[in-house]
């Protein structure tokens, strides 16, 4: 269902469930939880699609049904989908998702875990709680709310319609457009690969926000990766950053 695969220094993340249109099951999200966790010491992970045509249809509906009958599955559904996204927003390197095909329901919520989104020319995008009678999380909601604003978001989670990649990438859902998302965030991976591993996530550490900021901004002029880069500038030479 989940594929860890690594190229280098970029890890990738691969959603691979043909039979399901890649719909995610309270058991997919714990193998993605448990891949999120093996991603290890790589500098860029690309979020992605295996299965032609289809990113992810969100939340496996074909599950539902015992959902309604069982409160307790209920909550571990809640929580295997949680730990996930959660698990994929904490990673300390960029995560960059390329959707080249539907993008639906959780998936959504997923992609937003993510640092960078591309839409390839066969991305979809629609957040369809309200068809089914459900919420969407919390935590869900202020990430799309952060991303698009508190009226754009409410009209993608009241209408719960789809809007296709140029229509993203005009409300910010995306912020790239691509003819094959795929492609454009391999390109982009190995482009954040080359620059300094420690300074790319303290440049993310900063971006969420959070205590001794100043400090480590401070420290890192006494750092190794400085002292290349630095020498690299110097001899007008590439920096090799290990």
């Amino acid at each position: 269902m989940i594929h860890l695969t690594r190229d280098g220094p970029v890890a990738t993340l691969s959603l691979a469930r043909p039979e399901a249109k890649n719909a995610l099951p309270i058991a997919a999200w714990n193998a993605l939880a448990a891949a999120l966790g093996e991603v290890g010491d790589a500098r860029a992970v690309i979020l992605r699609s295996d299965v032609p045509g289809i990113f992810s249809a969100g939340a496996d509906v074909r599950e539902f049904e015992a959902l309604q009958a069982d409160p307790a599955l209920r909550t571990a559904f809640r929580i295997a989908m949680r730990a996930a996204i959660e698990a994929l927003a904490a990673l300390p390197m960029p995560v960059i998702a390329a959707i080249d095909g539907g993008c639906f329901g959780a998936a959504v919520a997923l992609v937003l875990a993510a640092d960078i989104r591309i839409a390839g020319d066969r991305a979809e995008f629609a957040t369809t709680p309200a068809r089914l009678g459900l919420g969407y999380p919390q935590q869900d909601v202020a990430r799309l709310r952060a991303q698009v604003g508190k009226g754009m978001a409410s009209l993608l989670l009241f209408t719960g319609d789809r809007i296709v990649p140029d229509e993203a990438k005009r409300i910010g859902l995306v912020e790239l457009r691509a003819k094959k998302a795929g492609e454009t965030a391999a390109a982009l991976a190995a482009a954040i690969a080359e620059n300094a591993p420690q300074a790319v996530r303290l440049l993310k550490q900063t971006l969420a926000g959070g205590e001794g900021l100043g400090q480590a901004f401070e420290d890192a002029f006494g750092g190794a990766e400085f002292a290349e880069g630095l020498a690299a500038f110097r001899a007008r030479r590439k920096p090799a950053y290990r």
